[in-house]
């Protein structure tokens, strides 16, 4: 009797990051038994709207945005961004006060990013905004406008926070470089999520498949940044291999206790300061 193929269809964002721990599974690297994996990719923005409806079994996701959708999806242990002691940066023309750039408005990548979040905790309050896509931020800022309207500063995530300079941009502050020195944690940033309607078995499976795509990608890693380079953007190779080494790492492997301890406290700092409506304690997937 033939196997049924199940088809898990999975989100991730066009960076070298997440193209670089899901290459095995998208090139086909390793086996996969009875499951085929269908791939999506956008930004993050957007995988978070769109777990909101449960569109894919496996999906990249913010920890800030997993607030929103606790009920639908279980996070993984594996395949974490973690800004260890570096992160999302706040840059602008000039050299700004902190009660200046809570006066903004501040150009966002997106209203559920953790970037988003972990500026409102660096404030301590909430400020003017204006959405924009992450891509454009630097030479937002750089032009002072989006549009119609003003824009006094950015909030970088991804290869702009390699490549701001170019835009003649300064460093404001560095998030995670913040939030160690509050914490002694690296900052959550993104993470992946199973739905929780799919069979126990399922889920494990599908986290024990993630987990080896990224054990291959870094046991092959130029293999793997070969296939990464093509979702670059500005990057040069250099530049690239950098910037996987910054947000690929051990605790993409495994959070662990402290990886984990993070994330609990990035949700409890939301709720303390009113940017999330309740406690949220966060549920990992354990494997079997």
């Amino acid at each position: 009797m033939a196997t049924e193929i199940i088809t898990i269809r999975v989100g991730h964002s066009p960076d070298p990051d997440d193209a670089f721990m899901f290459y095995a599974l998208a090139a086909e690297r390793i086996p996969t038994g009875r499951y085929r994996f269908v791939h999506e990719l956008v930004d993050i923005e957007t995988l978070n709207q769109r777990a909101l409806r449960g569109e894919f079994e496996l999906t990249a996701l913010s920890f800030h945005a997993y607030a929103k959708v606790r009920d639908r999806y279980i996070l993984c242990r594996c395949g974490a961004s973690m800004g260890d002691g570096y992160g999302p940066l706040v840059v602008a023309r000039r050299s700004l006060s902190r009660d200046e750039l809570c006066q903004g408005p501040i150009a966002v990548p997106g209203r559920w990013t953790s970037a988003f979040l972990a500026l409102r905790l660096y404030l301590g309050q909430d400020f003017p905004f204006v959405l924009v896509p992450f891509d454009a931020i630097p030479r937002v800022v750089a032009d002072g406008r989006y549009g119609d309207q003003p824009v006094l500063a950015g909030l970088l995530i991804h290869e702009g926070q390699l490549t701001f300079a170019q835009e003649g941009l300064i460093k404001l502050v560095d998030l995670g470089e913040w939030w160690r020195s509050e914490t002694g944690l690296p900052l959550p940033l993104g993470g992946n999520a199973i739905r929780r309607d799919l069979d126990l078995e399922v889920q494990r499976d599908i986290h024990r498949l993630l987990r080896q795509s990224i054990d291959y990608a870094l046991a092959h890693r130029d293999e793997a940044l070969a296939h990464a380079m093509q979702y670059a953007r500005d990057l040069d190779h250099s530049l690239a291999d950098k910037f996987v080494g910054m947000y690929v790492n051990r605790w993409t492997q495994e959070l662990g206790p402290s990886g984990e301890g993070a994330v609990r406290l990035f949700l409890r700092r939301g709720f303390e300061v009113g940017a999330l409506p309740e406690l949220i304690e966060p549920e990992f997937i354990r494997e079997a």
